[in-house]
Formats: C-alpha cells, structure tokens, sequence
C-alpha cells in the first residue's frame, strides 16, 4: 500500500471518531447571592399571584383598604362629626327589638331611656336618638338632658340654630336627626344622587331598623345637626 494511501486511511479513521454535533456545556448551577437573588423573583411572583395581589398589596401601602377604599387616614381615626359617631352608635344596634312586640320596652330600650331626664316607658324612637347623641358626646337639650318628645327635638334644634327646614332644599347629611313633626324621628345614614334619604330609627316596627324614604324624607318636616 502506498504512503498515500495509508494517509488517506487515517485521515477517515480519525474523522469517524469526532461526533458532528457538540453538546452545549450545562449551565453552571445558581449558587451564592445569585441564587438569592433569584429565588426572592420567583417568590415575588408567587405573592404578586396567590398571596398579596399586586393591585392589593400596592393599594395597602398607599393606605388604601377594604371595597370602600378607606384610606389610612380613615382608618388611623381621623375625626368625624358627632352627629356621624351618633350614627355609628345607632347602627351598631339595628335589629334592637321590644321584648315582647308592642310593649314600648326591653332590657335595651330600657338603656336608651337613661338618655332622658324622668322619660317613662311609652314611644321610644326620641329616647334612641337622644342615647346615640349622648354615645356620640353630644348630648340633646341645653342642659343634655335628652328629650322623650319629639317635639322637644324640634324645638329644641330651632332655638339653637341646628335646624334645616325641609322646606329649604338643602338636603340632609349622614348623622343628622330626621324629624316628622311631631310624630317620629330618626337618624340619616345616607342620601343617595336621586334624593332618596336611608335612615335608622328606633321605635320603627317595634324595633331599630333601617328605612329608605323619598328626595322629600315621605314628608319630613326637618333635619338637626348634631354638629
């Protein structure tokens, strides 16, 4: 065999032996910082998705909270008016109920009298909002005496400038009393865009609850604010 040959032998010898494709080298494994650093993205990712939303979590750090989006101020107890603290205490008893029906009284409603000087059992929605007022650290009547009639409210509201006539269009807010002449009061929980005004009142069905009446209050006569 010539030398030729024998070269040319070799030289096919030697190209059967290299593979034609070359592996990629594997990645080296995350170790150290990097490995943190990448573990801590991952875990982000999980919260942003199953834990704390994105939305949630960044509206919380602005001190957003809750479907209402109370802000934190809010939250921190920012100050209200004593007539919107009157509310809240009124709401808090929604669902108080005579003991039995059609007696005018209850072991609560007996409370809610305590807000009036020598008031007895009889018609109570006057004794509610005189407690709540009272809860609220602003008592009805000169003297904070609380009223069992509700046309002392009344009368009482328009010596001392409180009182917004119906008849003026200026509609009512959250935590003002709501007055029908002489006959019944209540206390305003909200007013919506048409007009419509949400209440709580005592002595309504026998119980505290809430009602929703018309732009004009179904005839109200007039608002107190509380301050």
């Amino acid at each position: 065999m010539s030398v030729e040959n024998v070269m040319a032998r070799i030289a096919e010898l030697h190209q059967g032996l290299v593979s034609p494709v070359t592996a990629a080298p594997a990645a080296p494994a995350a170790s150290g910082a990097g490995a943190t650093a990448f573990a801590s993205v991952l875990q982000g990712q999980a919260t942003s998705s199953a834990g704390m939303p994105g939305a949630a979590g960044a509206a919380t750090a602005l001190g957003f909270s809750g479907a209402a989006g109370t802000t934190g101020a809010a939250a921190a107890g920012a100050p209200v008016t004593a007539g919107q603290r009157a509310l809240q205490f009124a709401q808090a008893e929604v669902g108080q109920a005579e003991q039995p029906p059609g007696s005018n009284d209850s072991p609560r409603i007996a409370e809610y009298r305590t807000a009036t000087a020598g008031s007895g059992i009889g018609p109570w929605c006057s004794y509610f909002v005189s407690w709540a007022a009272r809860q609220a650290g602003a008592p009805l009547g000169e003297a904070g005496q609380g009223f069992g009639a509700v046309g002392a409210v009344a009368s009482w509201a328009q010596r001392t400038g409180r009182w917004n006539p119906a008849a003026s269009g200026t509609p009512p807010q959250a935590g003002d009393l709501i007055v029908w002449g002489g006959r019944h009061i209540g206390i305003v929980e909200s007013v919506d865009a048409d007009g419509r005004i949400h209440t709580v009142e005592g002595n309504s069905s026998n119980m505290v609850t809430r009602r929703t009446h018309d732009a004009s209050g179904d005839g109200a006569a007039g608002y107190v604010r509380l301050g």
